[in-house]
């Protein structure tokens, strides 16, 4: 998934179960993956504008979510993103700042209205040619509740699933007194572990993003692998990351993609009247804001 994952659980089988989360999270990736041309997605990628294509339940259901989120946030998370995310290659080689031309190109590609799901055949049609599903933006939460589930289910009360930006705790931390886990929140750096601070929280869900994970930097101009698919350039704003605490991870993942299209104080502000989810944003001038719940558990260093 092109990030480092650490597993950690308390139980007497515990490698034996880290091993079939291992083979979990390696299946998960073979089909979800849209940069794996042999992938369950990429078939679906690969048969736009042809014809639909019968996926399994759990790649159904997460499109699904997908697109949900991606009509009702107004495209602030949009899922067929795929064609610009491509076009623009940042992250990957070849990241260069494509041409107007190029760019007005993909737009037309980037309607979620076009995904067609027929529940009764779990069927996932994308309508015009060219198009392309993107998971990014919501996969690795999706994994790490399915992780959770599968590890609880088999007993397991205390633990840590960290996929690389996504940290999901189960239960309580056993190696401190009072329960907490202790989720470090990495300053906007490439540098990884330089913190800014930590949250403490029990069997919850910790999900950052930032625009310092990948970035182009072309004359002088940096620009970061967040889209706006409305215009086909990322988004620009005063947010140089979004932490967000929830009880699930994938929730956690569709707010931070959700948040970057608003200013640091109305992010704060809408993320307050929202039960259940809480928000940390640190700005490019480093200044750090929160929402009121989640105050008393944030140590900055």
């Amino acid at each position: 998934m092109g990030t480092r994952i650490s597993l950690s659980i308390v139980h007497p089988e515990a490698e034996k179960l880290l091993e079939k989360a291992s083979h979990l999270l390696t299946d998960y990736e073979a089909r979800f993956s849209a940069n794996n041309l042999k992938s369950d997605l990429m078939t679906v990628n690969q048969q736009a504008g042809v014809q639909p294509v019968p996926v399994d339940l759990d790649l159904y259901e997460l499109i699904q979510i997908g697109k949900d989120y991606s009509l009702s946030s107004n495209l602030a998370l949009n899922i067929t993103i795929g064609p610009l995310v491509k076009l623009w290659k940042i992250g990957f080689t070849g990241a260069r700042v494509p041409e107007q031309k190029e760019i007005e190109e993909r737009l037309k590609l980037l309607d979620p209205t076009d995904i067609e799901l027929d529940v009764d055949k779990k069927t996932v049609y994308l309508t015009k040619k060219g198009m392309e599903i993107d998971l990014g933006a919501l996969a690795k939460g999706y994994f790490a509740d399915k992780l959770k589930s599968f590890f609880q289910n088999e007993g397991v009360q205390s633990g840590l699933v960290d996929l690389g930006g996504n940290v999901l705790t189960i239960g309580e931390n056993p190696k401190y007194e009072d329960g907490y886990w202790r989720v470090g929140i990495q300053k906007p750096s490439p540098v990884r572990g330089d913190l800014v601070g930590a949250i403490l929280v029990k069997d919850k869900s910790v999900v950052t993003s930032g625009v310092y994970e990948r970035s182009l930097k072309v004359n002088g101009k940096k620009y970061h692998h967040i889209f706006d698919s409305t215009t086909g350039y990322p988004v620009e704003n005063e947010l140089a990351s979004v932490t967000i605490v929830s009880d699930k991870s994938i929730d956690g993942e569709l707010w931070t993609t959700q948040l970057f299209m608003l200013s640091p104080t109305e992010a704060i502000h809408y993320i307050d009247n929202i039960p259940g989810i809480e928000a940390l944003i640190i700005t490019k001038d480093h200044d750090v804001k929160m929402t009121h719940g989640i105050a008393p558990y944030v140590v900055l260093f």
